[in-house]
C-alpha cells in the first residue's frame, strides 16, 4: 500500500508540473543530441582510425592504449602539462578571486545609478568578440601598441610584448580576467543582494563596522556559491581558454604557451591525427573528472556543501 501511495503522489505531482518539465524538455533533448550522443566517438581513442573508416565492427583497427602511451612518453608531455598549470593556475587565481571582490566591493556603493553604472560597464568585456579582443591587444601590444608606448614612458623597453616568453603569461591572464570578471560577479552579486538586510541591521546595533558586516555576514552568505564556483574551477584547470591563447600566441612564445588545447587543435583539426587527440582529450578529462570528484568531497568535509 505505501508504495502504490507514493506512486500515485509522484503522478500526482508531475500532472501538477507538466509546464514546468516541457520548458526543461527542450534542453535535455539538445544536451542528449550535442553531448551525450557524441560521446560514441571517444573509441576512436582505442583505434587506428582514418576519416569514412566505420568506428565500430568489422572495419575498425583497435590498437588499445597505444596513443595514450604516446602522449604520456612524448617530448611535449611536461612541456604541454606545466604550460596548462601555470596558466590555469594563474587564471584560478585570479580570475576565481576577482569577481567575488568585485562584488563585495559593488555592494559597498551606496551612489545607485553610480552602482548601476560600473556593474553595467563591467559586463561589456564579456559580450565583445574574443577575436576582436585578442586583436585589440595584439595591436597594444605591438612595438608601436598604445601600451607599450605608455611602458615606454616609465623606462621600459619598447618591443612587441607579443613576442616575449617572460610576458605572455601576464597577457594572456590580465586579458582573460579582464574579459571576464565583471559577468563572473553576477551570481555572487544576485546571492549578496538576497541576504536578509535584518541581519545588517543587528550587527550595526552591535557595533560592527563594514568590513566585519562583510567578514561575519556577507561571504557567509555566499560560501556556498564560491564553493560551488571553486569546484567546477580546479575541476577544470587543464581546460585554460585555448581560444583566446590560439589568437594571442606565437611561434616565438609556444615554448610557455603552447598548452594541451592548442595542441589538440594543432595535431588534430590541422594535423588530422584523429585517435591521437582523442585519446588526448579523453585523457584530460579523466583527470578532470578525478579532481572534480576530489574537490567535491574536500568541500563537503569542510563547509558540509558540494555538488553533491
Amino acid at each position: 500500500m505505501p508504495n502504490i501511495r507514493t506512486g500515485a503522489i509522484k503522478r500526482e505531482r508531475i500532472k501538477e508540473n507538466v509546464q514546468i518539465y516541457s520548458l526543461i524538455l527542450p534542453v535535455l533533448i539538445l544536451l542528449f543530441i550535442f553531448c551525450y550522443i557524441p560521446m560514441y566517438g571517444v573509441v576512436i581513442a582505442f583505434q587506428d582510425y582514418i576519416p569514412g573508416d566505420p568506428i565500430i565492427g568489422a572495419g575498425a583497427r583497435w590498437v588499445g592504449l597505444k596513443y595514450f602511451i604516446r602522449f604520456v612518453q612524448g617530448e611535449y608531455f611536461f612541456r604541454l602539462i606545466r604550460n596548462t598549470l601555470v596558466l590555469s593556475g594563474l587564471n584560478l587565481l585570479f580570475g576565481f578571486t576577482l569577481p567575488i571582490l568585485f562584488a563585495l566591493l559593488l555592494d559597498q556603493l551606496r551612489a545607485l545609478n553610480f552602482r548601476k553604472f560600473v556593474q553595467t560597464a563591467s559586463y561589456l568585456p564579456y559580450f565583445i568578440s574574443t577575436v576582436i579582443v585578442a586583436g585589440m591587444v595584439i595591436s597594444f601590444i605591438d612595438a608601436n601598441g598604445l601600451i607599450t608606448t605608455l611602458l615606454s614612458q616609465f623606462g621600459l623597453e619598447r618591443m612587441n610584448y607579443r613576442l616575449s616568453k617572460a610576458a605572455f603569461p601576464a597577457i594572456y591572464t590580465i586579458t582573460n580576467v579582464w574579459k571576464s570578471f565583471g559577468f563572473g560577479s553576477i551570481l555572487y552579486f544576485a546571492t549578496i543582494t538576497s541576504i536578509d538586510p535584518q541581519l545588517y541591521e543587528s550587527a550595526k546595533i552591535d557595533g560592527a563596522n563594514r568590513f566585519q558586516q562583510v567578514l561575519y555576514i556577507t561571504l557567509p552568505g555566499i560560501q556556498r556559491i564560491i564553493a560551488i564556483n571553486l569546484i567546477m574551477a580546479i575541476g577544470g584547470i587543464l581546460g585554460t581558454n585555448s581560444e583566446l591563447i590560439l589568437l594571442l600566441y606565437h611561434s616565438a612564445t609556444y615554448e610557455v604557451a603552447d598548452v594541451i588545447g592548442t595542441y589538440v587543435y594543432r595535431l588534430g583539426i590541422l594535423g588530422g591525427e584523429f585517435s591521437y587527440t582523442t585519446a588526448v582529450g579523453l585523457f584530460m578529462s579523466i583527470i578532470g573528472f578525478a579532481l572534480t570528484f576530489t574537490a567535491n568531497k574536500i568541500s563537503n568535509k569542510l563547509t558540509d556543501f558540494g555538488l553533491w
